[in-house]
């Protein structure tokens, strides 16, 4: 391990997970940001998977797909809204890539003939890809994540690694624990114990908190501040009470106003170079006082399971912040796809709603629910929005109603399909034949070319984008020719003109009617919506008004 100037802050969990670790590391960005300091945000998940890509979504959440076309944790995107740093795979660190990465070292005698262990050498791993991460983004400060709970068996090695960094820097580098303080209903008090089992066994990995964040519904009283203060020997002044706030960009102002950033510097020696949260307080002041409200329903089909809103949570944030952009608020109303294939009558529920969006996703669940619902949207003019799969929806509905081929589907769905309208990328064949699913999709960023005349223009006010992709199918060229005729307008394709990134219908014929290949929901920022968002929300926002 060689000396940097870098810091290094690592935040770990307490004896739960699913507290709020991922806003408390992306906050931490945001405020030393604030404070002149350039950072990076590291997520350490602690699966054997190699990436996010192969997770179900309703299991894991979420798949974040970085610039580089990294299938990462949902915390990525956190951190990307809170900080606006670009991730790659150098900001995600996963149990799989790190014995992937000594058995390869190993195979190819690249330790010398040493016998390779589990201490030191996964450690060393582990801490030569957070160093990796600092020198590429050539940051001052590098905010690293541990996935799951202190008490978890998979986490040991992640934490002898900032065990080893302290014991080699101990200046320059900062543990912050995140802790639930639970108020069983039958007392009506909080209770600190998980988070004293939680400290003590963070001590018995040979490290101490330097911060304590109390994450609890309410704020943490001062009783408990003292109680924790004494367990784990540091200030008061650095146990921070971390309640339920308005919105999870009110934490970073919580976080500060506890002054958590002055502390956090005089712990690894630096001093603030300015104080600047201007433009975050603004927002958050902004929020608080949106009375006006649009109604958007979200037709998808990963509803029935414990993380349904955080299988959608950047869809959901990009629509939190054109709104608030636009001076509205969003109520979002999730509704299962499904239903709508029992009951068809269900759809007239649709007519509420001032917009509509069909997101991401993949297998034939639900689609046929949602070709329904697509198809209700454009007969009823109602804003509709398809994101990836959503397009595809958009496309097939298209093609069945208006172009007369009542059996178009996509491959994906029925691979006998006699008009598949939507179908496999040629490059994808093979791999899908030979079931080589992981990190072999469409993936990262690519470069979109925008039509004259368009709503997606419009909204860009540029000829040439680029956007994060996450797919394997695409819009079959052989059925584009009769599809612009029927009055479907592709507004973005790739710069070779081959692939459909972007479909719409005219103004003259439909209020909002644009679906998208790529995934613009992972670019939208609190204080810079994404332009198709906010066209989205504009048309929303006139329907509200009619």
């Amino acid at each position: 391990m060689k000396k940097n100037n870098s810091k290094y802050i690592f935040v770990v969990g307490g004896v739960m997970s699913s507290v709020g670790k991922g806003v408390v590391a992306s906050s931490l960005g945001n405020i030393l940001q604030g404070k002149g300091y350039r950072v990076a945000n590291i997520k350490a998940d602690m699966y054997v998977n190699i990436d996010a890509g192969t997770i179900r979504p309703a299991e894991h959440g979420e798949v974040f797909v970085g610039e580089d076309g990294i299938e990462a944790d949902q915390d990525l995107g956190n951190y990307e809204r809170f900080t606006g740093q670009i991730c790659t795979r150098d900001n995600y660190i996963t149990t799989g890539q790190v014995y992937q990465e000594v058995i390869r070292r190993e195979r190819n005698l690249e330790y010398g003939g040493e016998d390779v262990e589990v201490y030191p050498d996964i450690p060393k791993e582990i801490i030569r890809r957070i160093e990796q991460c600092q020198q590429k983004n050539n940051s001052e400060i590098t905010i690293v994540e541990y996935g799951g709970t202190i008490g978890e068996y998979q986490v040991l090695p992640f934490l002898e690694a900032a065990r080893m960094m302290k014991s080699k820097n101990p200046k320059d580098v900062a543990v912050v624990m995140v802790s639930y303080l639970p108020i069983p209903k039958i007392l009506g008090e909080q209770k600190s114990k998980p988070t004293q089992y939680a400290i003590i066994s963070l001590n018995s990995a040979g490290l101490s908190p330097d911060f304590i964040i109390c994450r609890s519904e309410i704020p943490a009283s001062l009783s408990i501040k003292r109680t924790i203060s004494t367990i784990c020997s540091i200030p008061e002044d650095r146990v921070i009470s971390a309640p339920d706030v308005y919105s999870i960009y009110d934490a970073p102002i919580n976080f500060d106003d506890q002054k958590l950033g002055e502390n956090l510097l005089k712990v690894l020696g630096l001093k603030p170079k300015r104080t600047d949260m201007k433009e975050w307080r603004a927002l958050s002041k902004k929020i608080k006082n949106i009375k006006k409200e649009v109604t958007i329903g979200i037709v998808g089909k990963y509803f029935n399971f414990k993380n349904a809103k955080d299988t959608y949570i950047s869809v959901i944030e990009s629509v939190y912040h054109a709104s608030w952009a636009e001076g509205v608020k969003p109520n979002v109303l999730w509704l299962d796809s499904e239903k709508y294939e029992k009951d068809a009558k269900l759809l007239s529920e649709l007519d509420g709603l001032d917009g509509i969006i069909v997101p991401g996703g993949f297998g034939n669940r639900g689609v046929e629910g949602m070709i329904l619902a697509a198809d209700y949207a454009r007969r009823k003019k109602i804003p509709y929005f398809g994101l990836c799969l959503g397009v595809q929806i958009m496309t097939i509905a298209y093609a069945r109603n208006v172009l007369g081929l009542k059996d178009a589907n996509s491959t994906e769905m029925n691979a006998d399909t006699p008009h598949p309208v939507i179908a496999t990328m040629a490059d994808q064949v093979e791999k899908i034949k030979n079931k080589n699913y992981g990190a072999t999709m469409r993936l990262g960023v690519y470069d979109c070319v925008l039509g004259e005349g368009t709503i997606a223009k419009a909204a860009y006010d540029q000829s040439k984008v680029s956007e994060r992709s996450r797919h394997r199918y695409e819009v079959n060229p052989k059925y584009i020719p009769d599809l612009e005729k029927a009055g479907l307008v592709f507004s973005g394709k790739s710069p070779d003109g081959i692939l459909m990134e972007i479909a719409e219908l005219s103004l003259k014929d439909h209020p909002f009617c644009l679906g998208t290949q790529f995934h613009p929901e992972f670019k939208s920022r609190p204080l810079a919506p994404h332009p198709l968002f906010s066209a989205f929300i504009q048309a929303c926002v006139g329907k509200a008004k009619n």
